[in-house]
């Protein structure tokens, strides 16, 4: 078994190995959080696509039905029943309406979906937790090993035990 960067597990690995294998694996952890918010937004925008066209869709039933469908109607309605003509036409109309009114109440329950859709706000309060996790990670306290003297003032230098 290895670690991500093919060293043996278990063996000590340098301090630049450590900040290397960090800094891969915070940048993977970035990549995942953005690709993660571009799908939910995704998602939330085909939501609100599904719902304006069904708005569309009502509209054009309404306006471009009506003409043909409510002769048609009338038309079969008399037949049918032998009503007078003007209450053969304002059945028509209702029929019309109906159909519309349900295409509206589709679009209505899209659009809400889409306006209730938290993707982003779910991955930004990821990102923030996954900050917050790593503001609160201490570095390892270290020894005092070397000391070297830099022109009048002395400098304390750490090392690692490796």
């Amino acid at each position: 078994m290895s670690a991500p960067d093919g060293s043996p597990v278990g063996a000590e690995r340098s301090i630049g190995q450590l900040f290397a294998s960090a800094t891969t694996e915070m940048s993977a952890l970035v990549h995942d959080e953005i690709a993660l918010a571009k799908a939910q937004l995704k998602r939330d925008v085909k939501r609100g696509a599904v719902g304006g066209g069904a708005f569309s869709a009502a509209g054009a039933v309404l306006i471009f039905s009506l003409p043909m469908l409510s002769f048609a109607l009338a038309y079969g309605i008399r037949t049918w029943s032998g009503w007078n003509m003007a209450v053969c036409f304002l059945l028509s109309f209702a029929a019309n309406v109906l159909v519309a009114a349900v295409l509206a109440l589709i679009g209505v329950v899209f659009a809400k979906k889409a306006k209730k859709g938290k993707g982003p706000q779910k991955t930004a309060a990821s990102v923030k937790e996954s900050a917050a996790v790593l503001q609160n990670v201490k570095p390892h306290p270290r020894e005092m090993t070397t000391v070297y003297r830099v022109g009048d003032g002395v400098e304390a230098v750490t090392r690692s035990s490796s």
